[in-house]
């Protein structure tokens, strides 16, 4: 008999408009990995969400090591010993790291916060489980991958034995994927059982003893990870043949269409320049990529191109117009697109309908708008255009709030609506983050077909594949400087890496 320690025995939730899980039945092995695969909006996150006591189901039941358990809260499931990992990090930022480690279950001797003792168990444990951090550092001054961190360690030190993880890897570099797949095997030979949800087959392939497959609320199947393989799992996730192989032409370079001269941008997390006289050009009809470890700049050399924040000294010209000062709405009307690196912070509003996000840079326009009143039909029928081009899924379609659609729908409204505008360059940071590999597939040929169709892309991404297989050149950000400019025909991801780790440099870049 299987040594089952969760079982979620037929599962249904029910949101306005969509049923998100329809009778799933998911049974948690102890001391495995257990991988939860599927689509956008599948129903992964919220078969999750139900286990950890965020939603109550309409119908099933949960048993805990075959007894019934009732989880109204997230207190229930840590009592339970369960904890969760969210995609978009549940921190206090102006927090320190150990105030969010300790928040709800904080240790007390008459009525007195007894920290020095929550701090030698923290780092106890981050010691043991190679998980460092600094206790006493503000959450909105550390990295994305550090913030994941403290995450687990929220777990860890709540003693928790069933561990979820949503989406872990989406906000991490190559480096850093490694490093928690090491930790998650360690959990699991500890006896620690885990429920990863993920969209990377090859993380899956690499990690999982185990994979259930969702589409589109349903249970499709639970599989052995060792009797299966990449192209058979993403068969049952979309239910059709994917192609792994992006095929593009030939690269035509025509005008040069974004132009940057010796720009350096300032670091709010450290004294040192974070961007440090850089200089490329982007060229109409092809797709130039920023590579590099997270946290080398590019983020700020994003913001600095799209007005986000100001140089400290430098020149930014778009087709020949100096934009170096220019409002973000002025660049986004003389051409530029972005997608942003945050979503939420940046992308969205997310307690704006879907429609009216879909509109945010286009409003004002006689389209949309006659005597500075929206024209709520013109705004509803190209809103369902695009839903409909880019698979869009929600539960009310245009009049979906934004906050209660799945990142990777939230992710595919925000390219839409950039690829869609006029443009003439896009500017795309990590925009297959949290994306399934069918909706990875269709972004990229999004990508290729700007391009050309005689649009400059810039593309900012720390998925090495993606960056070898789409991009015409790239270049290699290190400490706020280009150290290289690279043909992806004629490198390879050992010597790329090279380069984003400092060992390799051109020293004639950004010269």
């Amino acid at each position: 008999m299987d040594n089952h320690i969760i079982e979620m025995l037929n599962i249904t939730k029910v949101f306005p408009g969509i049923v998100a899980n329809d009778d799933v039945t998911l049974k948690l092995r102890k001391g495995e990995i257990h991988a939860l695969l599927g689509e956008n909006g599948a129903g992964k996150s919220t078969l999750m969400s139900v286990l950890f006591g965020l939603y109550q189901a309409e119908q099933g039941e949960i048993r805990k090591n075959g007894q019934v358990v009732q989880i109204n809260n997230p207190n229930d499931a840590n009592a339970l010993g369960i904890g969760m990992v969210h995609q978009h990090f549940k921190l206090v930022e102006i927090f320190t790291v150990l105030e969010n480690i300790i928040l709800g279950v904080e240790p007390n001797k008459m009525g007195f916060l007894q920290k020095n003792e929550a701090r030698e168990k923290i780092l106890s444990l981050s010691e043991k489980y190679g998980l460092k951090v600094n206790p006493d550092s503000l959450i909105e001054k550390i990295s994305v991958g550090m913030q994941q961190r403290v995450e687990i360690l929220k777990m860890l030190y709540r003693d928790n034995e069933i561990l979820i993880f949503d989406e872990p890897t989406a906000v991490l570099t190559p480096q850093e994927i490694d490093e928690l797949m090491d930790i998650m095997r360690g959990f699991a030979k500890e006896g620690k059982s885990i429920l990863f949800i993920t969209h990377k087959l090859n993380e899956i392939i690499a990690v999982a003893d185990r994979c259930t497959v969702l589409r589109k609320g349903k249970l499709v199947g639970t599989v052995d990870i060792k009797n299966t393989t990449k192209e058979e799992l993403s068969h049952m996730m979309v239910g059709r043949e994917v192609d792994f192989v992006v095929n593009k032409s030939e690269v035509e370079i025509k005008e040069n269409v974004l132009s940057v001269r010796n720009i350096s941008v300032s670091s709010e997390s450290h004294k040192k320049l974070a961007v440090n006289q850089v200089s490329f050009d982007v060229h109409a009809g092809e797709i130039v990529c920023i590579a590099g470890i997270d946290g080398n700049g590019q983020t700020e050399l994003v913001y600095a191109l799209t007005g986000l924040q100001k140089l400290e000294n430098g020149q930014i010209s778009l087709c020949g117009t100096d934009i170096t000062k220019a409002s973000i709405r002025n660049r986004s009307k003389a051409g530029m697109s972005h997608i942003p690196e945050d979503r939420h912070k940046h992308g969205l509003v997310l307690d704006y309908s879907l429609e009216d996000n879909i509109v945010l840079q286009r409003y004002w326009q006689p389209q949309f708008q006659k005597n500075g009143f929206i024209k709520d039909r013109a705004v509803r029928n190209y809103a369902k255009r695009l839903i409909d081009q880019y698979d869009v899924r929600s539960g009310q379609g245009p009049v979906t709030l934004v906050r209660s659609m799945s990142g990777g729908n939230q992710q595919k409204a925000i390219v839409a609506r950039e690829i869609d505008k006029e443009h003439k360059l896009l500017v795309a940071v990590q925009p297959t983050r949290g994306l399934d590999v069918g909706a990875i597939e269709y972004i990229h040929k999004q990508l290729l077909d700007s391009r050309d169709s005689g649009k400059a892309v810039l593309l900012v991404s720390l998925e090495l594949d993606e960056v070898m297989n789409i991009s015409d050149r790239i270049l290699v950000m290190y400490e706020g400087e280009i150290v290289g400019e690279l043909n992806p025909k004629n490198t390879s991801v050992q010597e790329l890496g090279l380069y984003m780790s400092g060992a390799k440099r051109d020293t004639s870049k950004g010269e």
